[in-house]
This record gives structure tokens, sequence and C-alpha cells, in this order.
């Protein structure tokens, strides 16, 4: 991998996207060539920095210094000052963003001091469309380990994790996976819930669109552990930028051996496909939207039976919503114990929220379980 002094990352999540941020790359990487500076400094597409709420953000790394918002008028004279002088634009600088520049702390930077990135830790960090950005950051160094040690090592250290589902009815994972793996079936299919329907929620979105490949992972630890073969990823049509990077990161996988036949020489193979929604609320319900994947009208079904045991065309299915799958990989890289370091006993980890309205920060934000609002 080539070797640059600086990086500059562009915030390109979909918000931002809307407000020109394609546009402030293009104009960085035209600057960056007009100064001779293209083979010292790397310009990418990252996930959301957290400010698309003001406009296009950039990250100049490695001073850590965020730029938010950016204009076109401001390129020249960031490229100019900070990555040809070294010296940070301060009044350009945003004040979480500042390195070096003497700041009062504001209320919004209280509220991002609380927090602990576990799920977010990559997202505006990487390239979410680069697998060997997320390799190089311990990306599916759970999914070797998990093969190295065996599908009811997974399942014993999701257990033991104590994470419960964080679409809302907070059912313990491990012990939905184990009804799963237990049923007596040839096929089994694990889904992901990505239908994000709430008003006003777009955490979900945050993941897809700035670390793909984190689900990706994931859902193959639920296949493996469950004893499924075959994924479905279920979204909202809306979400355009998110399925373009997974089904960008679907593809890698397969050519890096990580989806397919005989992953990583394991014996265990896995699919994944991606169904996008119509934009029926009620298919964010499990069964709603199993129906929908089979072609049916989205209805709810009546249970018993449930997913475990009768989901997907009548077999043992595994359903989880997005927040739930992106939890597995740092449990099993890190273990059980070190995830029940964050939260509180019954409700461990972290928890993802969408901060809006009349607010002092707007964005998702992650923090453990406990924190108090006062």
């Amino acid at each position: 991998m080539k070797m640059y002094r600086s990086h500059i990352l562009v915030a390109e999540d979909s918000k931002s996207l809307s407000k020109g941020a394609k546009e402030i790359e293009e104009l960085i990487s035209k600057e960056l060539r007009t100064l001779g500076l293209e083979e010292e400094v790397l310009v990418a597409p990252t996930g959301s920095l957290g400010f698309e709420d003001i406009g296009v953000a950039i990250a100049v790394y490695p001073d850590g210094v965020i730029y938010a918002p950016v204009t076109q008028n401001d390129v020249p004279r960031i490229i100019r000052e900070h990555l040809l002088k070294g010296r940070i634009v301060k009044e350009l600088a945003h004040e979480i963003g500042k390195k070096d520049v003497t700041v009062t702390e504001s209320r919004a930077e209280r509220v991002l001091s609380i927090q602990e990135r576990v799920l977010l830790k990559r997202v505006g960090v990487i390239n979410p469309e680069s697998i060997e950005e997320y390799i190089a950051e311990d990306g599916y160094l759970a999914l070797e380990k998990a093969i190295e040690k065996g599908p009811q090592w997974v399942l014993e250290e999701v257990k033991a994790s104590e994470l419960r589902g964080r679409g809302g009815a907070g059912f313990p994972t491990g012990k939905k996976w184990e009804f799963t793996a237990k049923a007596k079936s040839n096929v089994k299919y694990v889904i992901c819930n990505a239908d994000e329907g709430e008003p006003g929620t777009f955490k979900d979105r945050v993941i897809m669109e700035g670390d793909p490949h984190l689900l990706i992972e994931g859902m193959i630890l639920a296949g493996f552990a469950t004893g499924a073969n075959n994924g479905y990823i279920y979204i909202r049509g809306e979400y355009d930028l998110s399925i373009k990077r997974l089904k960008k990161a679907i593809d890698q996988a397969y050519a890096y051996g990580f989806l397919g036949e005989n992953i990583l020489g394991s014996g265990f193979s896995f699919d994944i496909e991606i169904k996008k929604g119509a934009g029926a609320y009620i298919c964010g319900e499990e069964t709603a939207l199993m129906e929908s994947i089979e072609g049916k009208r989205g209805e709810p079904r009546k249970k018993p039976p449930y997913p475990p045991t009768c989901g997907l065309w009548g077999k043992p299915t595994v359903i989880n919503n997005v927040e739930t799958l992106a939890n597995i990989p740092p449990i099993l890289a890190n273990g059980a114990d070190w995830f029940k370091k964050f939260g509180v006993p019954g409700a461990y980890g972290t928890k993802l929220f969408s901060l809006m309205g009349d607010v002092n920060y707007k964005g998702v934000i992650e923090i453990p379980f406990g924190v108090k609002l006062s």
C-alpha cells in the first residue's frame, strides 16, 4: 500500500453529498494537482463526520483537524495553508475538530465527549468503499477467529456477552441464535432488517454508508454460528447510497474469499443478497418483512411459530437489525468480558441515537447504556 504524508477524508454520507461533498472532493484533488501534491496527499471519501447538518466536512490527518462547513471557496486556502505550509486555518476549523487551537468547550463537545465509539469507530476514519482499509482496521479478524474456534464458541461468546437485540424488544441475541442453531433443517437463513422506517431515525444508515463491511461480517458470523448459508439484507429502497456501498462491499467480500464457497478454507459457505423494500412501514415488522422477501404482500404473520424455528419460506431464520449485527464482530474480536465493560447489568454495550430538532448537536451518537441525561 502506497504511503502518503497526509490524508484528506471528505464526508460523503447521503446528506453531505446533497450539499456538494463530491464537488468539494473533486476540487481538492484539482488543487493538489495544481500544487504538485497529488503524490503526497491522499484524498478519499469517508462516512459521516457528524457535521452534515451544517454542511460539508473534511478531516485532515495525521493532524486530526476537522474543517466544517467547507465551501468551494475555502478549499484553495485550506490546501495551501494546511497541506502546503503546515499551518492550521484556525478560523475554518470546527471547534470539535481543532487541534492545538484554544477553544471554549461547547455543549456539543460535551455530548461528544461521553461517546464510546464501538460500532462507529471506523465511520469517518476509513474509506467505506475500500475492503483493504477495513481489514487494516481489524476487519474480518472476528471471522478468522470464529472459524478457528468453531460455531459453538461463537454461540457461547454471544450468549456470554448478554447482547440484546437493538430493534426494540431487547430479546437476548445469543438465545435467539441458539434456537435457530438447534432447529433441524438443512436450509436456514439470516436476515438483516435494514428497513429503517421510524421518522427521524438514520442510525443504521450511518453504519451502512460509513462501514458496510461491519454489517456484512456480522451477518457471516450469524450464519456460521447457526448453520445458515444464505443471507438477505432487506433495506429501504430510498437508501440509494447504502445500497450502492453494500453492493460494492459484498462484491469485495466475494473477491477476498469472505463470502461464497468454502470461506477461508473452512468448509463453510455463505451468500448475501440485497432485497429492496417498496416503502411500506409495516415491512419493518419481522414477519411482514419475510412475506415481502417471498414476493407476497407485506402483512404480519400469526405467532407462533416464530422465525428462529419457522421463518423465511418456512425455514429456521435469524433476523436482526443492522445495529445488533454490527455488535457481533467487536464482541468476538475482543471478547464478551470486554463488551460488558460498557453499559450496566442487564443492558451491556453501547446504543446509537439519532439526534434531531432543537438541539446543540445533530447527528448520530454512540453512548454506553446507563449514561444519565443530566
